[in-house]
């Protein structure tokens, strides 16, 4: 019986063709029976908590035929980690499906049915598809805007692609991804330079250029701050271990740094919680650094926009 079954989860009607009658298997799925029955008309073929793979089979069971994974699921096979704790399984089904929603299993049905990625037998929306149907369903800043930033910063989606998939579709639930992808294409790589982005707008100073590569008057490469303004050649640099990918990278950042005062650069560094808990403060500092800043000669500094592709 196993052998008819996907990691040990099987439709009721395949239990009927294999001679176990559906008033059999609902019977041994009553508490403390052998069998469970996470949806209707699908079996778990024992009673300890089914895996994640499980739980995944029986929606996919229950959907039917055609049915592909999206969403944060899918996000999650597709291997990106910032992702929220979300037990739902999202499916996507064609427009013509009668299926609905049930228990952890959130069905949608679509004109628009990618072709499924099949990783490790799994049936997946493209990665572009799976971010923005996530995003869709997430109310949460931050939970968008590091769903977004990984999938870009790891160089898994071009942001061109993310803003043709969002021409696509439905509006419904955009405005999010849409704010984000704007201050992406704009240079953010993470949500603490989202939050710099909006703090920066506060001061009124004419806009930074983000992530780009300095070089000196001999073309020796310098630093590559989070912001940079080079009105004055102020540096802002938003410190933090979560966003430089560890505290080896973290370290080698804060030595780079050092770099700038041989070159005459001011710098500015945030820790990213101030961007939120103390904002006025994080203004009046890049204020100031402003003003000092101008007041003396502009650095010999030459600039080369990093590639977000």
């Amino acid at each position: 019986m196993r052998d008819h079954s996907r990691h040990g989860v099987i439709a009721v009607g395949t239990l009927a063709k294999l001679g176990v009658t559906p008033s059999t298997a609902y019977r041994r799925c009553v508490p403390n029976g052998p069998w469970q029955r996470p949806l209707p008309g699908i079996v778990v073929l024992h009673n300890a908590q089914p895996t994640r793979r499980q739980l995944i089979e029986a929606a996919l069971l229950y959907a039917g035929t055609g049915a592909v994974v999206t969403g944060l699921e899918a996000c999650r096979q597709h291997g990106l980690v910032r992702l929220p704790d979300e037990a739902s399984v999202h499916l996507l089904l064609p427009a013509d499906r009668k299926v609905i929603s049930s228990a952890y299993v959130t069905i949608e049905r679509t004109t628009r049915l990618p072709e499924p990625v099949i990783r490790d037998g799994l049936p997946l929306a493209p990665l572009v598809r799976s971010v923005l149907d996530a995003c869709r369903r997430l109310r949460a800043f931050d939970t968008v805007g590091a769903l977004i930033t990984e999938a870009v910063q790891r160089r898994r989606i071009h942001p061109e692609r993310l803003a043709h998939e969002l021409s696509m579709g439905s509006r419904r639930g955009t405005s999010v991804p849409r704010e984000v992808l704007r201050d992406i294409v704009g240079g953010a790589r993470s949500v603490a330079e989202l939050d710099a982005m909006r703090v920066w707008k506060r001061t009124g100073l004419p806009p930074l250029t983000w992530n780009c590569e300095l070089f000196d008057a001999e073309g020796r490469f310098i630093a590559c701050p989070d912001g940079w303004c080079g009105e004055v050649g102020l540096a802002w640099e938003i410190d933090s271990y979560e966003f430089h990918f560890g505290r080896t990278d973290y370290a080698r950042t804060l030595a780079r740094n050092t770099t700038y005062a041989a070159n005459g650069i001011t710098v500015v560094r945030t820790l990213p919680n101030r961007l939120r808990n103390e904002p006025d403060a994080v203004v009046a500092e890049l204020l100031a650094a402003h003003r000092s800043a101008a007041v003396r000669p502009r650095p010999q500094v030459m600039t080369r926009r990093l590639n977000v592709r």
